[in-house]
C-alpha cells in the first residue's frame, strides 16, 4: 500500500507524456473474469437482433485462442440480460 501513491504517480506521469493526459483510474480487480461477446444484426432502421452469445475468455497475447458458443455456465437471467443490453445498446446508437 505504501507504494500505491508514488506508482500512480509515476503511471500519471508516462501517461501525460506518451499521450498528452495524465489522468489515470483504478478499477475494481476481478478475479475470475469472463469475455463474453454478443454479435448482432440490424437493418440501420433501429431493428436489431442478437446471434446469442460466445465465450471468447481462453486468449493468448490479447488473440482469441477458443471461442466457445454459447457461453457454458452463464446464468440463464444474466444471459439474457447481456443479450438484451447488446440489442438496446445498438438500437440507440
Amino acid at each position: 500500500q505504501k507504494d500505491l501513491e508514488p506508482m500512480f504517480t509515476q503511471a500519471s506521469n508516462e501517461a501525460l507524456n506518451a499521450f498528452g493526459d495524465g489522468r489515470c483510474f483504478v478499477e475494481k480487480y476481478v478475479e475470475t473474469p469472463r469475455h463474453i461477446e454478443v454479435q448482432c444484426l440490424g437493418d440501420g432502421t433501429g431493428n436489431v437482433v442478437h446471434l446469442w452469445d460466445r465465450d471468447c475468455s481462453v486468449q493468448r497475447r490479447h488473440q482469441k485462442v477458443v471461442e466457445t458458443a454459447p457461453a457454458q455456465g452463464l446464468d440463464p437471467n444474466l444471459r439474457q440480460s447481456i443479450l438484451n443490453d447488446a440489442c438496446n445498446l445498438l438500437k440507440n446508437a
